[in-house]
C-alpha cells in the first residue's frame, strides 16, 4: 500500500508513524552481534501477546531499564534490579517475562563471544529464496527453521522463545524477507 509519501509499503507498517520508521530503517535488514541479537530476541518475548506497536513506544524505556541490552551488565542485575523493573512504567512490567530477559542474559554471558549470533543465523533458510509474499496471508508465524531454532535456543537454557517468537525474530533480524511483493523496502530502501 501506498504510504502519503507514495511508496509502497507493507500494509502494517501505514497504521503509525513509529511502524513506518521501523519498517523503513530496520525491520528486515540483517542485525549482528551478541548484544543487539539479545536486545531484540528480549523484545520479541516481551511483545508476546502484546502489539508491536506497544514494545517500540516503550523501546528506549526498555533500553534505559536493562542497561542498553548488554548481556555482561544483565546478568549481574540483582533481585533488586528485578524488583525496580517490576515497579519501571517505561517496560511491560511482567514478571514473567522480566525473569526470563534476566535469566537468558546470565546464560549468554557463559558462551563464547558471537555464540548467539552464530546460533540464531545459523537457521537462516538454505537455498533459493522463497516466493515475495503477496499479501499479509502468504507470509507464515511459523517454519521449520524457526522451530528449529526455537528448540536449539531452549536446548540451550534460553526462556520465553517458541517457534512464532523464533520466526519473529527472524524477520525483525533479516534471516528472511518477508516484505511484501510490491513493497520498496523488499529489495533495498524504501527509498528505490
Amino acid at each position: 500500500m501506498a504510504g502519503p509519501d507514495g511508496v509502497l509499503r507493507c500494509p502494517w507498517a501505514l497504521s503509525a508513524e513509529d511502524y513506518v520508521t521501523y519498517h523503513d530503517e530496520e525491520w528486515g535488514r540483517p542485525v549482528h552481534g551478541d548484544d543487539a541479537l539479545y536486545e531484540r530476541l528480549s523484545l520479541e518475548a516481551f511483545q508476546s501477546g502484546l502489539s508491536w506497536i506497544t514494545i517500540l513506544r516503550r523501546r528506549e524505556g526498555f533500553r534505559a531499564a536493562f542497561a542498553d541490552f548488554r548481556i555482561a551488565k544483565v546478568a549481574a542485575f540483582t533481585v533488586g534490579d528485578q524488583e525496580r523493573l517490576l515497579a519501571d512504567p517505561g517496560i511491560i512490567r511482567n514478571r514473567a517475562k522480566i525473569e526470563a530477559t534476566l535469566a537468558n542474559a546470565r546464560v549468554l554471558a557463559d558462551w563464547a563471544p558471537d555464540e548467539l549470533d552464530e546460533l540464531i543465523w545459523s537457521h537462516a533458510p538454505d537455498g533459493a529464496p522463497r516466493p515475495a509474499p503477496k499479501n499479509l496471508g502468504d507470509v507464515p508465524a511459523v517454519t521449520d527453521e524457526s522451530t528449529a531454532l526455537a528448540k536449539a535456543l531452549k536446548k540451550r537454557g534460553i526462556r520465553f522463545v517458541g517457534p512464532t517468537t523464533a520466526y519473529a525474530l527472524m524477520q525483525a533480524c533479516g534471516l528472511v524477507n518477508d516484505h511484501l511483493e510490491d513493497c520498496a523496502a523488499r529489495n533495498g530502501s524504501p527509498e528505490a
